[in-house]
């Protein structure tokens, strides 16, 4: 970690006052967030919250956006009931937490809620985006799942795939200049991995200025300098959805 007193720097930004325009539904073993579109449709978006959980208003808010743009969008509880990470947490602590919430290991979850979108939704074409352990959990279900069509990993945490970069589908990484927790190394090194090993599109792009968590964790109006960039975040990523999707 870049910083073992502060292994993640996911509390910068704001907690949006947000409630959400969907509903909370029970999928399978877990529950989720549900957010629909008025006119039906057959593209669907997992949303993979980061460790501040499923129930986050800033994750819901992306979902919702998500809908706006046609999408039907689905946030499941990836920590399956474990409680998520609050910022009043001794961070010493962290990285115990975490080793009991491998983003590696959301297989079966993932499997439950693609036969719920296909089943209850009517949805065929579905990709995933996610945020921080999200964004790293998006990385390893482009590496296995073959349902996906695309994805969108958003300051996803390199390290924890660093070495697997055969990829089966499209997908977008997304960073902030100023992450302290993903060096540009990092970033730099993953493309020269890409490069090297992956056979599908894919794209890295770092956004100038920006912090962990920019996307979802920061309103727009909390810096003029940050909210071209911010909206230019979320642009990006809708636009690659609805490339592949």
């Amino acid at each position: 970690m870049a910083n073992e007193s502060r292994p993640c720097p996911c509390d910068i930004g704001d907690r949006f006052d947000y409630g959400g325009r969907g509903q909370e539904v029970q999928v399978g073993h877990i529950k989720a967030y549900v957010c629909k579109p008025s006119a039906s449709t057959d593209k669907a978006v997992i949303v993979i919250h980061d460790i501040f959980g499923w129930q986050l208003p800033n994750t819901r808010y992306i979902a919702d956006m998500l809908t706006t743009n046609g999408y039907i969008a689905i946030c499941p509880d990836f920590f399956v009931g474990q409680e998520a990470w609050k910022p009043s947490n001794d961070w010493a602590s962290f990285n115990d937490w975490v080793k009991t919430r491998d983003a590696g290991k959301i297989d079966k979850e993932v499997d439950v809620v693609l036969e719920y979108l296909k089943d209850q939704c009517g949805a065929e074409k579905i990709g995933v985006i996610g945020f921080c352990w999200g964004g790293a959990a998006v990385q390893h279900l482009m590496l296995k799942n073959p349902h996906l069509k695309t994805g969108v990993s958003l300051y996803g945490v390199i390290s924890r795939f660093e070495d697997k970069h055969s990829l089966l589908h499209p997908t977008f990484f997304i960073f902030g200049e100023k992450d302290n927790i993903i060096p540009l190394e990092q970033v730099t090194l993953l493309e020269q991995k890409l490069k090297q090993n992956c056979k599908v599109d894919y794209e890295v792009k770092i956004y100038p200025g920006q912090t962990h968590g920019f996307v979802h964790r920061k309103r727009e109006d909390i810096n003029p300098q940050d909210k071209p960039f911010i909206e230019e975040g979320r642009k990006d990523m809708i636009n690659w959805l609805n490339k592949y999707i």
